[in-house]
């Protein structure tokens, strides 16, 4: 099997989005997939995203099918008219979607839609997004009734709407320019969106106070309007450049590297002799796994991982979800680890139904499993977004760490929002500290798809034929899902974090691909018994186990980010290029004399089927700080920090 470049780059042999640039003045933004992205009044961002969301009784996202009405450019205006269509199942919902930019630096959205069959929703229409940035600055909020109030974009993450009953909101965006977006059609609110790690305040349509789902009857019609102007203007510089040169900064702060572990594959299929060595290649801390006691098999889930965390020589962090029963289940798991005798490294305590683990869990897990290992941890929390642990915060005693899961996909998909949202993985930390103190904290498990959705008590349908689960993406297996990777360690390992949890060992949800394959090769590209690049990533960085974190700062992170690491006299770089175009990027903190090895389109899938063969290349010497990273390229630089010996 050969796999196209689009394919290693992201998984699937399809064009990524077109952006249209546009400009209304002083203002620059882009149309890409009907939605306005990064408006800018020069360098700075005045909004960064804003498009219409169709969204089910279980939150999910309906993805319009797009044609363009009308398209007229100029060099300070614009015009654009589109169709967008949303039909899943029983919903249909349609609209004429009309963008116009003035040369005087008005920007309006207009959505005129119809229902065409009845359905149920959570939501339909506006949501527009600001930049993280903004946290801790002020802003004037004008109500519904024409008031208005002085409000503060939140420094730390708001567990609740920070602005409700909104009409308008006004904020500063540099010295000398202030913006105005105006909300019409229907009344808005604001949510921290950092909660679910998107690096953005969300102002959506239809206060959640208001009762949903709720029925859309056929014929029902949407009109709402989103105009964004500058109130006060200065003069602006131009914007930054695309293809300007980059740099890669290491230097300051220094971290622990945080233990970094895998999850059992849900398969069900154990590892194999090959998959175990590949395995132990990576230095993995330990093993997750699930026990669900409402479940018949977690006997049989206890034996599997008990037997591979042993084959890899690592101590298993075991999720305990408990069911009806807590106390004569844990007592049935007490019996069961002297016969399997299994290495714990920490046990993290839930109970079916529980945003958030009650002291009692723990109190009584203590109690029942504590003399099997004196060292093994007991750690609560949630299994499910950082927003539960945010909005249900725990009582901290009896616990030895507090955790939350995370993934990059709650609300948008695209490649580009999930680089945009790596960095707020590192704000969930400081959240966390916020009420958590000192307490170590660890994320478990991160996946690139969401796993289920805590607040939706209906069951997930299954996928339609042919189709792999909601939870398996195609970017798994790709250099993007590696270069995700690598940000995700890098802001959440600076920032402190105590350990981390990645993906599964094995399958379409995990770092290598089974001997048989994938289920469905022609919607999921992988070679059976390959690794993926992520897998080559995490060796990179556990050959590093033990060592630590030096931070580190790319000018551009939407474009090319990377971590820093250090261990002894040995320093490594990983860079990540995020896109399809060449980066040239220039570093600084180390010294020349550099060895460099890509992994990039010209030897990935060399990589993945040969990785043990590609694990002993050495990199090349490069004796300059200036390098290139081919598109989606992952590269590894060894050599020394400036001033070191």
């Amino acid at each position: 099997m050969s796999l196209t470049s689009r394919e290693i780059y992201y998984g699937q042999d399809v064009p990524l989005p077109e952006q249209i640039m546009l400009s209304a003045g002083p203002l620059s933004l882009a149309f890409e997939d009907g939605s306005l992205r990064t408006i800018k009044a020069g360098n700075a961002e005045v909004v960064r995203q804003i498009y219409s969301a169709v969204r089910d009784q279980g939150w999910a996202t309906i993805i319009p099918q797009l044609t363009i009405l009308e398209k007229q450019i100029n060099s300070d205006s614009f015009h654009l008219r589109f169709k967008a269509e949303h039909l899943r199942g029983e919903i249909h919902f349609a609209w004429i979607g009309t963008i116009d930019g003035t040369a005087d630096g008005i920007v309006t959205f207009d959505l005129d839609g119809e229902v065409l069959s009845t359905f149920q929703r959570n939501r339909i229409g506006f949501c527009v997004l600001h930049s993280m940035a903004y946290g801790g600055q002020e802003c004037v909020v004008e109500r519904v009734d024409g008031t208005e109030i002085v409000g503060t974009f939140p420094q730390f993450i708001s567990p609740h709407q920070p602005f409700k009953d909104m009409r308008a909101i006004r904020y500063v965006v540099s010295p000398g320019v202030t913006a105005e977006v105006r909300f019409e059609g229907d009344t808005f609110e604001t949510e921290d969106q950092r909660n679910w790690t998107d690096a953005s305040y969300k102002t959506y349509c239809t206060p959640l106070e208001v009762p949903y789902p709720v029925t859309v009857e056929k014929g029902t019609k949407i009109h709402q309007r989103i105009t964004v102007r500058l109130i006060e203007q200065a003069p602006q510089g131009k914007s930054k450049l695309e293809g300007a040169a980059l740099q890669f900064a290491v230097g300051g702060r220094t971290s622990p590297l945080p233990k970094i572990g895998l999850s059992v594959a849900s398969h069900g299929q154990p590892l194999t002799n090959l998959e175990i060595e590949r395995l132990k290649a990576l230095n993995l801390s330990h093993l997750r796994a699930e026990l669900h006691f409402s479940k018949p098999d977690v006997e049989a889930k206890l034996r599997q991982a008990v037997n591979e965390a042993r084959a890899l020589n690592i101590g298993l962090e075991i999720a305990l979800f408990l069911s009806t029963d807590p106390e004569r289940e844990l007592r049935m798991l007490r019996a069961s680890l002297d016969v399997v005798k299994p290495t714990i490294a920490r046990w993290m305590i839930y109970r079916d139904k529980e945003f958030v683990t009650s002291e009692k869990w723990i109190r009584l897990a203590r109690e029942i499993l504590g003399d099997y290992d004196s060292s093994a941890g007991f750690g609560g929390g949630t299994d499910g977004f950082f927003s539960e642990l945010n909005r249900n915060r725990p009582t901290l005693e009896g616990l030895d760490t507090v955790n939350y899961s995370l993934n990059p996909q709650v609300h948008a998909f695209d490649n580009v929002t999930m680089v945009e949202n790596l960095a707020a993985q590192a704000v969930t930390l400081d959240s966390a500290r916020q009420f958590c103190g000192d307490i170590p904290l660890t994320v478990s498990p991160i996946t690139l798809r969401i796993r289920y959705n805590p607040v939706v008590a209906t069951p997930e349908a299954p996928p339609p034929p042919g189709e792999p689960p909601s939870q398996v993406d195609a970017r798994q297996m790709s250099l993007f899902g590696a270069g995700w990777t690598v940000g995700s360690v890098k802001y959440l390992a600076e920032n402190g974090v105590s350990s981390l949890t990645y993906y599964e060992t094995t399958g379409w949800k995990g770092v290598m691909e089974t001997t048989q394959g994938t289920p469905l090769p022609e919607k999921f590209h992988s070679i059976p018994g390959s690794v993926f690049p992520t897998y080559h990533a995490l060796a990179d960085i556990g050959a590093f186990a033990g060592g630590e974190v030096v931070a580190s700062q790319s000018s551009a992170p939407e474009l090319v980010d990377g971590i820093a690491l250090r261990r002894g006299d040995n320093v490594r770089v990983i860079l990540a290029n995020f896109g399809p175009v060449t980066q040239r990027v220039t570093l600084e903190g180390l010294v020349g004399d550099l060895t460099m090895q890509s992994l990039d389109e010209t030897n990935a899938e060399e990589a993945m089927v040969k990785p043990e063969a590609y694990r002993t290349l050495v990199g090349e010497k490069h004796n300059t700080t200036t390098i290139e990273l081919k598109p989606f390229a992952i590269v590894r630089l060894d050599g020394q920090l400036t001033g070191e010996n």
